[in-house]
């Protein structure tokens, strides 16, 4: 089968599919991009997938393959590219990472329907959606986000996605609304968020400067990471855990996971259901197609009539269950050979050509492989690449390279095709690459000199026709450079030196010395940084690390790019994102899928995949960059206390931090102006706030916990070890404690039911009217020591210690009041306000802002002294602590963070919504 759409092209109304023999001209631009138009009545609304205006009038012009529709004046200006012959015009192959979309309205790439149901599937990386059913037959057009070692780019092109725009979407050149959620309509670029009309993109400059988020973006080509033996999701360390990822084999032709139209039902009185496989492989798989055709017509009839646009994909049954005939498609002598099979037995075979609307109508004879490979002018051999039925034409050849054959006695690659052309030095440069292009993986393969390229098109040939179509051969220089793999190995033993954690990769992953090394020892948290230089070793030890614990925990391996500093601009300050896609319901998955889409994905990080180590890990040489953490505030103390520890291993040492509010109190991100919480921001706006954001420093605290036991004898014990913990928020002691410990293991006990932030601050509430009577006289069972001085406490049953002028969502506990006894508090002022509570009804005050809390002290020393156990919370963690002593100190220098610039009045520009669009001056070259 040719490269066609998965799915019968849907009827843009009844009517009868009128003559166009008298108008052949209006069509050679449609022909040229692989359409096949025929003209329907039209019975609905409908739009123009290429202007996006309404088709006003009973006729339109529909393509059979793509179900692409569009008025008669549009023929002559049409740019899209028919789903049949798609891949033949991807220049460099990458594949896709599919994922359930939750998205409702969006338009498949594919069969240019409605995704609605549970059947769609989203890129991770990319704006790709498609049909479960139709992801099959997507090409391998996702973005290249880094350098593989094989490939050099000096000039870096925008990379168009089409349809799924906003209806606000402008084009960049008429100004003219582009987008649209009800067919696929306009183009944008997915790197620095263009859009413009299909017909008037190419008016737009080829190169692309990633926009208004060049600066916080990393660029692709400072990214090396050979990636051959990896998939996309060890790629950019995507779960494998994701309960919304699809089963995504490396199949060309997998099974559909779910229709989009629903199970086939009975055929029509006169109509019946024939499966169709794509050669031998898919016979032994039992993965078929069907279609429904007349049952008066003959083989040659339903071919004509069906195999262009082929039903959906099917996997319940083989050639000889549920009925029917069954069709087998194999290669022969450039056509396709049909078994057609009932009950197992072939009855009868006959041939039949290419039945795509490309094959259909009458072109010149395209030249195939064993034809001939035409190559362009150019000075010097870099790349080239052969498809099976036609030559790719690539810069950089000589011209002494024109009209060399491929003949049925070829043997080797480089005596018997390039020797002729070649000097003998220059032949041993030059590999023959074989790369299978599939939407869901791309594969390469080195051939060997003695390796037959007739005899390997031919088997390919047999097994799948779709196979062939989507497999090319590249010539490409040999790479001078060594190979070269990062993995980063977590889970260890923490506190190790690099001499036993070098004897433990030995034992556990049984790695090889003279191809292994370490780089990198994080000896507090327990990993280690790996180099390999053999790509095969790199995979076994990644999987194997993958199934390997160590005293009972499992190592985490995850893949590490390499960042070329010298290639980053001089205003460069890539962004580092770190997003807890466990806070804020599905709003942390959404972001991180918004993030990677929009970013460079090797600079997006999930917390809950190996925690924030790797991101500051793949950093660690960037003289200057910023930190966007997505969570809650715990999250944001997590990630500045790796930070912190993690400081001396960095270039940049102090890099500054900004908060995307993702949890229920969010007191930090309030105090630098980020909101209360996310309510669905546009991604691009936020990445755009934060390169604007201003840098302010702020005070970050140690906590020593001393647990200490007075025995009946009177001798202290010591029931845990002292440890030691961060604060940037507030630490608590007594009933606000109580009160996060009680929700903290309500949480625990039910997780699913805390995804919103009314949801959390209605069991905060709960829990509090349970207390309201509760007295426990805090002041009597504890001791405060400020700076050196005694401080003697009033009737209070909470103890709060601030550092920032936020507490419990948002409330001033310190008040407003001027006091000669005290100075003005801020976050960066080297003290801490020490404030008492007398019980929940004085909290509640506080949290309407009728009362503030009782002022007790300030200083930049503090020492508590437990007499029993108290409930305690460091920016809202709560646990039980022992009687014992908690020491609160300057944790050092100050850390930076950014503070959300005031908004400005913006001036109307006409652009897009997403904010990411920049003028780029108008070309007059035409560039598809």
């Amino acid at each position: 089968m040719a490269d066609c759409s998965p799915a019968p092209p849907e009827t843009a109304g009844s009517g009868r599919t009128h003559s166009t023999t008298s108008g052949e001209k209006r069509f050679q631009n449609s022909l040229a991009l692989g359409h096949s138009f025929k003209r329907v009545t039209l019975t609905k609304p409908t739009f123009c997938h290429h202007c996006s205006d309404f088709v006003w009038g009973l006729i339109g012009f529909l393509c059979e393959v793509c179900n692409l529709m569009c008025h008669e004046k549009c023929l002559k200006t049409l740019r899209s590219l028919c789903s049949s012959v798609a891949p033949s015009a991807v220049r460099i192959p990458v594949a896709h990472c599919l994922a359930r979309d939750a998205h409702k309205r969006r338009v498949c790439s594919v069969c240019r329907k409605q995704t609605d149901g549970n059947g769609a599937l989203r890129c991770e990386v990319c704006e790709l959606h498609v049909h479960a059913d139709c992801a099959a037959f997507s090409c391998a057009d996702c973005r290249s986000c880094h350098v593989d070692g094989t490939l050099r780019q000096d000039t870096f092109y925008h990379h168009w996605r089409e349809g799924n725009l906003s209806p606000a979407a402008r084009c960049q050149v008429c100004r003219r609304s582009c987008g649209s959620f009800d067919v696929l309509a306009g183009v944008r670029c997915e790197w620095c968020g263009v859009t413009c009309h299909t017909a008037c993109h190419p008016s737009m400059a080829p190169e692309c400067n990633l926009g208004r988020l060049r600066r916080v973006s990393l660029h692709p080509a400072c990214v090396r990471l050979q990636s051959r033996n990896f998939s996309k999701r060890h790629c950019f360390r995507i779960a494998e855990g994701d309960g919304r990822r699809p089963d995504d084999g490396d199949d060309v032709d997998a099974p559909a996971v779910v229709s989009k139209d629903g199970q086939p039902t009975t055929p029509d009185r006169g109509k019946q259901f024939l499966k169709v496989y794509d050669g031998d492989d898919a016979l032994r798989r039992g993965h078929f197609r069907l279609v429904s055709v007349v049952r008066a017509a003959g083989n040659e009839e339903a071919l004509l009539q069906e195999v262009g646009g082929l039903g959906r994909l099917r996997s319940d049954g083989g050639p000889d269950g549920g009925g029917g005939d069954a069709w087998i498609l194999r290669a022969k002598g450039g056509r396709a050979e049909v078994i057609k099979v009932y009950g197992g037995a072939a009855r009868s075979r006959f041939f039949f050509r290419f039945l795509t609307p490309r094959a259909r109508t009458r072109r010149p004879r395209r030249r195939r492989v064993n034809d001939c490979v035409r190559l362009s002018d150019g000075d010097r051999i870099s790349s080239a690449c052969a498809c099976p039925r036609t030559a790719r034409r690539r810069r950089s050849w000589p011209r002494s390279c024109v009209g060399r054959r491929f003949s049925s006695t070829t043997s080797t690659l480089q005596h018997e095709t390039f020797s002729a052309s070649l000097q003998k030095d220059d032949v041993t440069r030059f590999d023959l690459q074989e790369v299978l292009m599939s939407g869901r993986r791309v594969r390469k393969q080195t051939l060997t000199p003695q390796q037959n390229i007739l005899d390997k098109l031919h088997d390919i040939r047999k097994m799948s026709l779709r196979q062939m179509n989507l497999t090319r051969f590249y010539v490409a220089e040999r790479q001078s450079q060594a190979q070269q793999v990062s993995l980063l190995i977590g889970g260890l033993p923490p506190l190790l030196s690099k001499e036993q954690y070098w004897q433990l990769m030995q034992e556990q992953l049984i790695v090889k010395s003279h191809l292994v090394d370490i780089s990198h020892v994080y000896a507090s948290q327990g990993a280690v940084g790996l180099r390999l230089s053999c790509l095969s070793e790199a995979e076994r030890v990644f999987m194997l690390a993958k199934d390997t614990d160590v005293d009972d925990k499992w190592l985490t391996s995850l893949v590490i790019p390499d960042v070329q500093v010298g290639l980053l601009g001089e205003d460069a300050r890539p962004l580092l994102v770190f997003v807890n896609a466990k806070s804020g319901g599905l709003k942390g998955k959404d972001l991180l899928y918004g993030f990677r889409k929009i970013l460079n994905p090797h600079q997006v990080f999930d917390l809950s995949n190996g925690g924030p180590l790797p991101g500051f890990h793949t950093f660690r040489a960037l003289p200057s960059f910023r930190v966007l953490v997505c969570g809650g505030d715990g999250t944001v103390g997590w990630v500045l206390g790796e930070l912190e520890a993690l400081r001396h291993q960095l270039a940049c040492r102090e890099p500054p931090v900004g908060i995307v509010p993702l949890g229920t109190g969010n007191d930090l991100s309030r105090v630098l102006r980020w909101g209360a919480g996310y309510s669905g921001e546009d991604p691009a706006h936020i990445l755009a706030c934060a390169d604007e954001a201003d840098e302010v420093p702020m005070d970050r605290w140690t906590v020593l916990l001393d647990a200490r036991d007075l025995g009946e004898n009177g001798v202290e014990t010591f029931p845990e070890a002292p440890k030691i913990v961060h604060m940037s928020n507030y630490l608590g002691v007594g009933i606000d404690a109580e009160l996060s410990l009680d929700f903290h293991q309500a949480r625990q006990d039910d997780p699913d039911k805390f995804t919103s932030r009314f949801h959390n601050k209605g069991v905060y509430v709960k829990a509090g009217l349970q207390k309201i009577s509760a007295t426990r006289s805090l002041h009597r069972e504890l001791q405060l020591r400020v700076d050196g001085r005694d401080v003697p406490l009033p009737n209070i049953e909470g103890l709060i210690f601030l550092n920032i002028p936020s507490w419990g969502s948002g409330a001033d506990l310190w008040g407003s009041e001027a006091d000669a006894r005290y100075g003005k508090p801020s976050i960066d002022d080297g003290l801490l306000e020490v404030v008492g509570v007398t019980g929940v009804v004085h909290m509640g005050q506080v949290q309407s802002g009728l009362r503030s809390g009782i002022r007790i002290a300030q200083g930049n020393y503090v020492r508590v002294t437990l007499r029993k156990a108290f409930p305690v919370q460091v920016d809202g963690e709560p646990w039980l602590q022992p009687p014992g002593h908690i020491v609160v100190s300057a944790a050092g220098p100050k850390v930076r963070m950014l503070r959300k610039s005031k908004p400005k009045d913006e001036k109307s520009t006409g652009g897009a919504k997403d904010g990411r669009s920049e003028s780029s001056a108008p070309s007059d070259a035409v560039h598809l």
